[in-house]
């Protein structure tokens, strides 16, 4: 198979798992797919087959010791372009999961930053962060009987 079919499939291996976590979080197949780590095997198998076939003596060589240049030009090789990019698959729908989970455990909402997460990872881990500060702040209010 080739690294660009492999790209292409990675990216569609993900959406259903962000679609789940975004548009139908409660549900109990969502709770089952989410709560484990198998979600990630295809992806990590996808990673490690990307970075063999990226890794040369010079791409080594870059990656061990690494300055903007040379990261640069090991990037402009599509298979190692290909390897970040299902390096960004994997960690964003890490963190993206975790806030799911998170917000499942404490019963906030966590549909903004999942999305981020999606289209961003840091940004929407930030926005996690920043959501718990403020609910941190402001409790959700008990009601009374």
């Amino acid at each position: 198979m080739t690294v660009e079919r492999l790209f292409d499939l990675s990216n569609l291996y993900v959406l259903p798992f962000w679609f789940l976590m975004l548009f139908l979080p409660g549900w109990g197949v969502t709770q089952r797919v989410m709560s484990t780590g198998l979600v990630f095997l295809p992806l990590v198998g996808v990673y490690l087959y990307d970075l063999v076939g990226s890794l040369t003596p010079d791409s080594a060589q870059a990656l061990a010791n690494p300055n903007l240049s040379q990261i640069a030009g090991f990037f402009a090789v599509e298979s190692a372009a290909a390897t970040g990019w299902t390096h960004f698959l994997v960690m964003d729908l890490f963190v993206g999961r975790w806030i799911y989970l998170e917000g499942r455990r404490t019963g906030r909402w966590t549909f903004h930053s999942i999305l981020l997460c999606l289209f961003a990872g840091p940004v929407g881990l930030l926005s996690h962060f920043l959501t718990e500060a403020i609910a941190q702040v402001w409790p959700k209010p008990t009601p009374t009987p």
